[in-house]
Formats: C-alpha cells, structure tokens, sequence
C-alpha cells in the first residue's frame, strides 16, 4: 500500500487533547500529591513522561508501513494471549486495586489487557478484510472470530477487568457489525450477552454492590455509593461555567484520586457546562476524523482497522463518562487521553 500522508488535524487535535489533560491532572492531583508525596507535581511528572514517550512513539510508528501489523497478526495476538496468561500467575502478574491485571516494576505498572485491545483489533481486521464473504455465514464466518473474543474476554475477567473487557467486546462487536453479519445474529447476541452479564453479576457480590449503588449509592453512602456520590457533589456546582481553573472541593480529599478515573467530575466543577462540552466535542472530533480515514481507505484491513480504533476509543469515551455522571454503574475504567 503507498505511504498515506499524516493527518495533522487529527495529530494536532490528539496533542491539544493530551495537554489540556496534564494541566487537569495537576489540577486535580495537587492537593492529593501534595499530602502523598510531598510534590504537587508527582502525577503530572509521570503523565508527562509518558506523554513525551507516546509522542515519540507515535510519530516512529507513523513512518511505517502497515502492512508488517497484517503479516504479523496472528504473532501479535499470540504474545497478548501469553501475555494474559503470565499476568494470572501470582509473583508475575501484581494486584492493584483487586484486580491480578498489572506488570509492575517497582512505581510502573503495565496492563497487558491493553495491548490485547489493540492485538484484537489488529486481527479481528485481519479476519474479516481476508473473510469478507464468509461473513454472512453464521457458522462459517462469525463463530470463529467470536470464539478468540470470548477467549480474551474470558481471561481478562478472571484478573477481573470487567471494564476493560466490555470495551474491547463492545468494540470488536461495533467492528463486526459493519462487516455485513446478519442483524438477527446481533440480536441473539444481545440476549446472550445480557445472560451473561446477569451471571457475571450474581458470581461476583463486589459487582452486585456497584449495581445497588448505581441504582441508589444513598443507600450505601460511604460504601459502594461513595464515589458517585463525591462525582455528582462535583458535577453539580459546576452551573454553566464552573468554578474556575484550581477552585475545585471535592478533589481536597472528598473524590478518591480524582486524577484517575473521575477526572472528568474535577473538570466538570472546574469549567462546568462549557467543559463538559469540549471534552465530548474533541472525542467526537476525534472518532469523525477516524471515520473519515477509514472511509477513505480502499484496502480492507487498513479500512476495519481505522474503524477498530475509532470505535474503541469513542466507547472507552463514552463508558468512563456515563460512570461519572452515574448513567451506568462504576466500571473502574479511565477517561482517554485526560486520567
């Protein structure tokens, strides 16, 4: 395939994106780093690292063909499923807030889980640009893709990871859908689906809580209904134009590490409404130049592949901000490119 010439609108927008979240996790961590560390910049100085080391690395991997990522599908999916493997393994693998889901060295820690997303994308773009016309065919086309899923999703939920799984399930249905597979097989699906969340509810007392909570957190309010409570305590005051840059309340010890997960609510109660909307409208900005490429792109793979990523990072998006504004329980899962 001929090199393709970089989309600096969306690269501009991806850094725009990434700054204005370093300057909200320092607004939103200082206190917090402060009293920890005694460093108000401790969490900004990692988000910063890491964000000069993903700029670099994006800009390397912009340079290359991609061709190397169809060839070597199968070999990348391979290491995120052993990767999966080894992070089970007590002494391998750490647990960080529950969940057997990291590799942790020393202060570091990575997700293997995370590679897997984008390892299934690339496959499952693979998969489909090579079985395009088996698609249609239940048996033939759909199974054998929705087996490896479940694979994955399988071994991500015994870390547990519930969000992480529901992303890159939600994701790689969203892909296969476009690909032309009957709809009546996405409705079974969907009962199917909703079976098994049920059952994954009912195995799991943790999760049944963040449901009761979800439902009504006042009914437990310094338990499982804590977080959601501070996160609308946050949202609230927030009016139209918030309460200034810095002049949040709840990030003095109320929301529980508000630069993680709920970041969102310290931006909400920072620059309220009109925060609101340019966090929503650089995601959507970003998903629509996504689409666009995708729509572009004549090669098959390339073409699942853009709206892949697209639709995983829009539905990372949208999860992380329905569990702010308590639109659906607590997942535990963190808002792109701001946490």
């Amino acid at each position: 395939m001929s090199k393709k010439p970089l989309d600096y609108i969306l690269f501009i927008t991806v850094i725009i994106v990434s700054l204005f979240g370093l300057i909200m996790i320092y607004s939103a961590s200082s206190i917090w780093s402060e009293y920890k560390f005694h460093d108000s910049f401790y969490y900004v100085k990692h988000q910063g690292l890491f964000f000069l080391i993903g700029l670099f690395i994006m800009i390397i991997t912009s340079k290359f063909n991609l061709d190397i990522l169809k060839k070597k599908a199968n070999l990348i999916l391979g290491i995120c499923f052993i990767l999966l493997i080894l992070v089970l393994i007590p002494g391998i693998g750490s647990v960080r807030n529950g969940s057997r889901s990291w590799f942790g060295i020393g202060s570091l820690g990575i997700q293997p889980s995370e590679f897997a997303k984008i390892g299934l994308i690339i496959y499952t773009a693979k998969y489909l640009a090579h079985n395009k016309k088996d698609m249609k065919d239940v048996k033939k086309g759909a199974l054998p893709i929705f087996l490896v899923i479940a694979i994955f999703f399988l071994l991500i939920m015994l870390e547990p990871d519930f969000g992480t799984a529901m992303v890159i399930t939600l994701s790689l249905v969203c892909l296969i859908f476009i690909s032309g597979l009957k709809i009546s097989f996405f409705l079974k699906l969907g009962v199917l689906g909703i079976l098994g969340i049920i059952a994954l509810i009912i195995m799991a007392p943790y999760r049944m809580a963040r449901i009761i909570s979800f439902l009504n957190p006042w009914s437990d309010p310094l338990g499982s209904g804590y977080q959601i409570i501070q996160s609308l305590y946050a949202i609230g005051p927030g009016g139209l134009l918030g309460q200034g840059f810095m002049n949040s309340r709840q990030k003095h010890f109320y929301l529980p590490e508000p630069q993680t997960d709920f970041i969102f609510s310290i931006i909400s109660e920072e620059f309220g409404f009109l925060g609101v909307l340019i966090v929503c409208s650089f995601f959507f900005f970003i998903f629509y130049r996504m689409l666009k490429i995708a729509l572009k792109t004549n090669d098959l793979f390339y073409k699942y592949l853009a709206f892949g990523l697209a639709f995983a990072i829009l539905i990372q998006a949208s999860l992380n901000l329905a569990v702010v504004v308590g639109l659906i329980p607590v997942t535990g899962y963190a808002l792109l490119l701001y946490s």
